[in-house]
């Protein structure tokens, strides 16, 4: 197993990272080979499914370039089996001082979810450095992310959730934004039809938005 990445080396080499369902198995490795061969290199596959732990492993293996995080952690359990499973980082969609204690503890990289400036603050003061905007669309945006810049402008996000291919370049715009999640890259009806290369287009896409 490659060695975790330390929290800044996961944002200079994140874009537009894929969100991920792996419903079967068997799609996990032509998923990871589609990904990497559009030129991402870090993806989050979420802990929705019953084989989300072994289909990270066998994207891994598949793709050993990949930097491959497990998302949808709401449990210290859950951050603990993940990181006991491989994950290169993990994610949350929320956090609780429980959770931050084990994500903290597992020493991978971690991008816990807020969604106001409160939470923000909490989760920084628990020693998080990157948040999760989530979710990004409904909880206010762009126009959001902008107006908290001003009184916590110590803090970076990587924002998620309803961010369509159109959208993710003005978020990657905002001085206070590191990368963005976008499901659009490999969509489950993608995923599973077996669309490999237009999942491939997607990732090309999207690794192209890095560094606009």
């Amino acid at each position: 197993m490659n060695t975790p990445p330390s929290l800044d080396a996961l944002i200079d080499a994140a874009s537009v990272i894929p969100v991920l369902a792996v419903k079967r198995l068997e799609d996990a490795a032509p998923l990871a080979m589609a990904l990497a061969a559009g030129g991402l290199k870090v993806i989050e596959l979420t802990l929705r499914t019953d084989v989300a732990l072994d289909a990270m492993k066998a994207m891994q293996d598949a793709a050993p370039e990949l930097i491959v995080g497990m998302g949808t952690i709401r449990t210290p359990e859950q951050a603990r089996a993940s990181a006991e499973a491989g994950a290169s980082f993990l994610v949350s969609p929320g956090l609780t001082p429980e959770l931050g204690e084990a994500m903290l503890a597992t020493g991978l990289a971690c991008l816990p979810g807020v969604a106001t400036a409160g939470e923000a603050m909490a989760s920084q003061a628990q020693g998080f450095e990157v948040l999760k905007f989530f979710p990004a669309e409904p909880a206010g945006g762009i126009a959001y992310l902008k107006a908290l810049e001003g009184p916590l402008p110590d803090i970076r996000f990587c924002p998620t959730g309803s961010i369509s291919r159109e959208k993710a370049p003005d978020y990657l715009a905002l001085t206070n934004v590191v990368c963005v999640g976008g499901s659009w890259i490999a969509s489950p009806g993608d995923i599973d039809a077996g669309n490999w290369t237009a999942i491939t287009a997607n990732a090309r896409a999207a690794e192209a938005m890095k560094g606009r």
